[in-house]
């Protein structure tokens, strides 16, 4: 609400994945220390709330709102470790999800880095699903149509 104070904060991936603790200077200087156990994780873009520091309510000081804190996930570069630590390492996390059954006459694909700041070379990109206001005024259904074969 109108007390409520909002922060992002950055996090690697260990302490995502195995808990941390964080100092910052308030608004009214305090030192604050966020702490977050180990085994409890964090996901990338997650919100988290500490009830009582946000700001202080008109004309009742003792009353404040709430701080909510929004986690950056911070990924480690590509090749950041060597091929036999990664090994161990997918060793010790939760197992992969079991792969769906391929068949014999499956198109193998590479996935590529996308920059957005290259044209697809087609003129204007639409969006498969957008919520613009131009489509909602649109009588002709959704923007995305399947061709049935």
């Amino acid at each position: 609400m109108g007390n409520d104070l909002h922060m992002t904060h950055k996090i690697g991936l260990v302490e995502a994945l195995c808990g941390f603790q964080f100092a910052f200077k308030h608004l009214d200087a305090r030192q604050i220390v966020v702490k977050y156990p180990p085994g409890k994780v964090i996901e990338p873009g997650s919100v988290r709330v500490v009830r009582g520091e946000g700001m202080p309510q008109y004309r009742n000081p003792f009353e404040k709102g709430d701080l909510y804190i929004k986690f950056d996930v911070q990924f480690p570069e590509n090749n950041w470790i060597n091929p036999e630590k990664l090994s161990e390492l997918e060793d010790l996390l939760p197992a992969r999800p079991e792969s769906s059954t391929i068949t014999s006459d499956a198109e193998e694909v590479d996935l590529q880095e996308f920059d957005s700041t290259r044209g697809s070379g087609g003129g204007q990109r639409r969006e498969a699903y957008n919520d613009s206001s131009d489509e909602e005024s649109s009588h002709h259904g959704p923007g995305v149509q399947c061709a049935h074969q």
